[in-house]
């Protein structure tokens, strides 16, 4: 099982997880060319890509779902709310219930309600159904919930929001009213927040660390990886970034 990126942060998202001949788009927040664009890089076309998951409706995530899949015949999953949310009222899609795991080709994908400011908001865990190497995806979350604890424990692979610095949000450019928004308990994960979380789950088995939707303007990428490397039994990080994203990474 192997995971990519075509970019993470506030412009746009979409990350790709391939295993044997399956491959799963999570979100795409990029237009129809600059998704095509970007995902020539990984040597893939669309019309190879088995399933789209929406996390969320927000538009870095949302932004070029359905057209993507309308144009190449991809199937859709998401929550019902999201897709109330996102999608036109007629487009069809495969329903998705947090806690109820679905299998998409070689590998079964466990959707993991998490807090955010969106409708039925989910992330994922995907499993391999031969070898059971486990790789979770975790972002636009608002604080970690003991739910997300025991989902998210002795994975063999991690990609997970380091969103903001405390610090800089509070003494950044956002307004008010948008600090609170990021910063609340359905915002986004502050460093301080996703390295708890590290330190509460078995990460014994971790090979793969992914810090993901690191914010341009309230956070830099040195901060996160220097307080990552603080902790034991922890791989260095690959930085996701906005523009290029990460090359394929196997778990």
């Amino acid at each position: 099982m192997r995971i990519a990126s075509l970019g993470s942060g506030s412009r746009g998202n979409a990350t790709l997880v391939q295993h044997g001949s399956t491959t799963i788009l999570v979100d795409n927040g990029f237009s129809l060319r600059q998704f095509s664009q970007r995902l020539q890089r990984l040597e893939i076309e669309p019309c190879g890509i088995d399933a789209v998951l929406l996390t969320h409706e927000h538009g870095d995530h949302s932004g070029g779902v359905q057209r993507l899949c309308s144009n190449h015949g991809i199937p859709l999953w998401t929550a019902v709310g999201t897709a109330r949310a996102a999608l036109s009222p007629d487009f069809e899609y495969h329903g998705l219930v947090a806690g109820r795991a679905v299998t998409i080709g070689e590998l079964e994908v466990l959707p993991v309600t998490v807090p955010h400011d969106a409708s039925e908001p989910l992330q994922f865990i995907f499993h391999q159904l031969d070898g059971g190497r486990r790789l979770g995806v975790l972002t636009d979350t608002g604080h970690i919930t003991s739910h997300i604890v025991e989902a998210f424990d002795r994975l063999d692979g991690l990609l997970l929001e380091f969103n903001y610095d405390p610090e800089m949000l509070a003494k950044g450019p956002y307004p008010e009213m948008l600090k609170q928004r990021v910063g609340g308990n359905h915002g986004h994960l502050s460093n301080l927040q996703s390295l708890d979380l590290l330190r509460q789950i078995d990460t014994g088995n971790l090979g793969c660390l992914i810090a993901a939707h690191i914010s341009e303007k309230n956070n830099a990428p040195e901060i996160v990886e220097a307080l990552i490397r603080q902790l034991d039994d922890v791989p260095v990080p690959v930085i996701a970034h906005q523009d290029a994203g990460f090359d394929w990474i196997t778990v």
